[in-house]
């Protein structure tokens, strides 16, 4: 008999992790972040690259962050690119406009809200590297970019951004 107690209560506490409800929302947290679209001309000038890290689940999107007390968003996106690319020598051309993602952790409600930026990366020698927890770095050309970009929203801004590179609006 024994053996038939641990096997069922080795049962029971398979059926309780599969069958187990979501703990209710207790909490709703905000978290601001910030971030920026990078981007660079084509050597001929003609075009323009996209800048875009593969996060740890193996999604492409643009290097972003939380911003720390005391920063605002603009430097939170300038901190964040160096951190997540290692470009140093790039400039802040403009706002482009916000993104509001939810998600679920634990027993909280995240909303994050991500303020975006035109960036543009200076230097052509300057290399990216990625960090650890990263998958990959890559230029992409922009329309490749649009078809790997996992965020719709964020393709939203990056036709938005190609606009503005386009007509020198920035």
């Amino acid at each position: 008999m024994p053996t038939e107690r641990v096997k069922e209560s080795a049962l029971e506490k398979i059926k309780s992790a599969v069958f187990r409800k979501k703990a209710a929302i207790q909490e709703i947290v905000r978290e601001p972040t910030s971030g920026g679209i990078v981007f660079r001309f084509t050597p001929d000038k003609k075009d323009i690259e996209i800048l875009l890290i593969q996060d740890s689940k193996e999604r492409w999107t643009i290097p972003k962050g939380h911003i720390e007390p005391g920063e605002t968003a603009k430097v939170t996106a300038r901190r964040e690119i160096e951190e997540e690319t290692g470009l140093k020598n790039v400039s802040i051309l403009t706002w482009l406009g916000k993104i509001h993602f939810k998600y679920r952790r634990l027993d909280k409600l995240v909303l994050m809200t991500t303020q975006i930026y035109l960036v543009q990366a200076l230097d052509a020698r300057e290399t990216p590297t990625p960090e650890k927890w990263m998958k990959g770095i890559k230029w992409f050309s922009f329309t490749d970019a649009l078809e790997v970009i996992e965020y719709e929203d964020i393709e939203k801004l990056m036709l938005i951004a190609k606009k503005k590179i386009r007509v020198g609006d920035y």
